[in-house]
């Protein structure tokens, strides 16, 4: 990592920022017909123009879009290839705590037919000097919420061939996206993170889905995909347990995927949850290898109590004992806006939130 716009940076965050009033009220008003895709269009690229000064002002060294054309950060990515659906979550639920987990469906086969966020890096790259930065749903994102059964259920015969089918779609995308320029990529792929929790473990047997096999099956795939990646390309992963309007779907250490994770996948920076009891202990972080990073999500995109600075510092001080300083980063545990919904939070808190991942950064580090 260094201060001369190389991704990872020191400062970093997680992507999905909250969507402006405004904007809902666009969406909403597209939704029932009463304005058209020209005039939704112009809404969005104003709010995308505000939240990349944001950024820029609060001392990024990237941007992002704040993934405000997309109702998630993954529903719109993957309906782009064919009759899918990875969120269905059930209605009602009560504010925060433990939420459903989100189902998913195959309908056809997985295939890519146009570039799907092309368009969204050229915007940003046109908009600002900093560097984009784009968020994709990770591969095996789909499988993780629909399971093998409903796979072979519905549009496929084999799961090698929903496998290929889908490395080949992603594939497509990163060629495409580098092609126009992009450098900088950050894979949300959740599953990891929740494999070691008791209770998602259970859900996976009951639909016949041993969750050890499917780690080293996740981690084979994700692979592939990376070994077809532009060579020059920057490749990070997200992992989190859950984000939706202050809901999470998981708990549990790192500990039980950690050396797999770290040492078998070949990602070389790890997004990691942090901002809670809920993710365990830095102790899983002695598996990293020496060549990889670790961005520490310490700051909580779920609640609104602004972090002390002082803690944080020594939270950083006490995952050293583990991994280097030279090899850690610091952002948020998740965006602020998986969904277009948003979080609890207000728009003051997540600008309070981000400013502080910088000047943390630059205290720590001398650097954002």
């Amino acid at each position: 990592m260094s201060n001369e716009r190389t991704p990872p940076f020191r400062a970093e965050h997680i992507g999905s920022l909250l969507r402006p009033r405004s904007l809902l009220e666009q969406r909403a008003r597209f939704a029932r017909g009463e304005i058209g895709r020209d005039e939704l269009r112009k809404a969005e690229d104003a709010a995308i123009v505000e939240a990349i000064r944001l950024q820029e002002q609060l001392g990024f060294e990237f941007v992002t879009d704040g993934e405000f054309r997309r109702r998630s950060y993954h529903s719109y990515f993957y309906q782009q290839l064919g009759d899918l659906q990875i969120d269905a979550v059930p209605q009602n639920e009560a504010e925060g705590g433990r939420g459903a987990q989100p189902a998913g469906s195959v309908r056809s086969k997985v295939k890519w037919s146009k570039p799907i966020n092309v368009d969204d890096y050229r915007f940003l790259q046109a908009h600002s000097d900093r560097l984009p930065k784009l968020t994709i749903p990770g591969p095996c994102a789909l499988h993780f919420r629909a399971g093998g059964a409903e796979v072979l259920a519905t549009a496929y015969s084999d799961l090698d061939q929903f496998w290929d089918d889908t490395v080949e779609a992603f594939t497509k995308e990163l060629n495409a996206l580098a092609e126009a320029g992009c450098r900088y990529i950050q894979i949300d792929e959740t599953a990891f993170a929740k494999f070691g929790d008791p209770e998602v473990q259970r859900q996976l047997a009951a639909r016949g889905d041993d969750w050890s096999v499917l780690i080293d099956t996740y981690i084979d795939v994700t692979n592939r995909l990376l070994r077809n990646a532009p060579a020059d390309m920057r490749i990070g992963m997200h992992l989190c347990r859950g984000n939706r309007g202050g809901h999470w779907h998981a708990e549990g250490s790192y500990e039980e995927v950690a050396d797999r994770l770290f040492n078998r996948l070949n990602i070389d920076c790890f997004f990691l949850e942090y901002d809670s009891p809920r993710a365990g202990d830095f102790s899983p972080l002695r598996y990293m290898p020496k060549n990889k990073t670790a961005i520490l999500g310490l700051i909580s995109t779920k609640t609104p109590a602004l972090e002390d600075k002082g803690v944080l510092i020594k939270k950083i001080e006490d995952a050293v004992r583990y991994v280097p300083l030279d090899r850690l980063g610091l952002s948020p545990q998740c965006g602020f806006a998986s969904i277009d919904s948003g979080n609890p939070v207000t728009a003051d808190v997540q600008a309070a939130k981000l400013r502080l991942v910088v000047d943390v950064a630059n205290e720590v580090w001398g650097a954002a």
